[in-house]
Parts: C-alpha cells; structure tokens; sequence
C-alpha cells in the first residue's frame, strides 16, 4: 500500500535557505524521505521552494490546512494541483461539501495540469495534536471525547472522497476501524524518547505510532533540532 517512504521530516523553517541547507546536509544513504511543507515556509518562499524541493527528487507532503467555504476551496486546490505535490489536506471541520469540493478541484487540477498518473493523495485534519480534551470541550466548544470527534471527521473525510486524515498517533487504530485498512493515518506529534514534548499534547514515540498503525509519520523538532540530523533520522527509522 505505501508507495512511498513512512517518515516525513517536517521542513518548518523560515526560509529556503535554511531548508535547503539541511536537506543539503541530511545524509540517508539511498533512502530518500518524503518532507511536509508547511505555511511557515510557504508562507516564507512560495511555490518556488516546493518547485525546488521537487525537482531533488523528493515526495512532498503540501500541508496548508485549507479550511474554507467550498467553492474557494475547490478552486485552490486547483492551483496546489498545479504544483505537481504528492499530498495536499484540508480541515475536516470545513464540512463534507466543503471536502468533495476540494477533491473534485484537486482532480480538475490534476488533469488540466497534464501530468501522468494518481492524482495527490488528500487528507484532511481531524483535531490538532495540540488539541487536548478540556480544550476542544472548553474552547472549540465540541462535547465528548478528542477520540470520538476524530472518528467522526475521519467518517465525514472517507464519505467525501478523501484518501485519510492527519491525527495523533494515539488514534491511527481507531480511525482504521472506522475507516479501512487503506485510509491512510497521517501523524504529526511524534517524539524520540527523552525529547521535549513543545507545544503538542498528544504523542508518541515512532516505536509506539507504528504499533498503532500509523501510515505515515510526520516528525520535526527531533530530527531538524537535533545535534546529528542524519543519526536521528536513522534513529527513527
């Protein structure tokens, strides 16, 4: 089922300078891995950095969250298509419509842009990893349990057309009983051990996603900030 490699190395930062700069220095032998583009950078250097990215040969993972109504939706995505990207996402709480929408601007984009093959995968965002439960109930004014409402988004995402979702780690077993064996889980909130937790609540170790199910693992922070990128890389894998 996985076409590409299981681990993304999150490129969070500023600019391409320094984005490139690791990559240059990230020694994985011939195992090449698939990176996550997120708004910091794209933000920072626009489709140029993707373009760059790309053409060294890596599998991107566009992460941009893309949460709005459905026809705005629908006709960005047509653009990020364009792109020539591996993976795309929006947020699940932007609705079913909202969803279909954007696969159906996904797939036009796709065929207008004349590339061969699969169209990206697209995914959609279930609750932040940064989420916790008195947050979702107290804040975002959801009820029940982060798990309940992520199964429900996972529903919602598969009924639309989409290929999987972006959640914790915590819940890659679940949302495959809900969803199937071949939705893919995407999981951001991974940590080796002994490494600070930041920002985000609900983690794990690479060890622990792939005995949840995780498909794909999105890890940052311990492999861009560590002393020995590459070492922390082989550490994960």
């Amino acid at each position: 089922m996985r076409e590409y490699n299981d681990i993304m190395i999150a490129l969070d930062f500023p600019g391409a300078e320094e984005a490139l700069g690791f990559l240059d220095n990230l020694d994985t032998g011939d195992d090449k891995p698939f990176v996550k583009i997120g708004m910091e950078l794209f933000y920072s250097e626009g489709p140029d950095i993707v373009r760059e990215v790309k053409k060294r040969g890596y599998s991107v993972f566009l992460d941009l969250k893309l949460h709005d109504i459905p026809n705005t939706v629908g006709n960005a995505m047509k653009v990020l298509a364009g792109f020539g990207v591996d993976m795309v996402n929006v947020h699940a709480a932007g609705g079913i419509k909202m969803m279909e929408a954007a696969v159906r601007g996904l797939e036009e984009g796709w065929k207008a842009s004349g590339r061969s093959g699969k169209r990206p995968y697209i995914i959609a965002v279930t609750q932040l990893t940064s989420t916790d439960q008195e947050t979702m109930n107290k804040e975002i004014l959801i009820p029940g349990r982060v798990e309940s409402a992520v199964a429900e988004y996972a529903r919602n995402a598969k009924a639309a057309g989409l290929d999987g979702v972006v959640c914790s780690p915590l819940e890659a077993q679940m949302i495959h009983g809900v969803a199937g064996a071949d939705f893919l889980t995407v999981t951001p909130g991974i940590r080796l051990p002994g490494d600070s937790k930041g920002d985000q609540k609900r983690v794990t170790t690479p060890e622990d996603a792939r005995n949840y199910g995780s498909d794909y693992m999105v890890i940052g922070r311990s492999i861009t900030k560590a002393d020995d990128p590459s070492e922390a890389y082989r550490r994960c894998r």
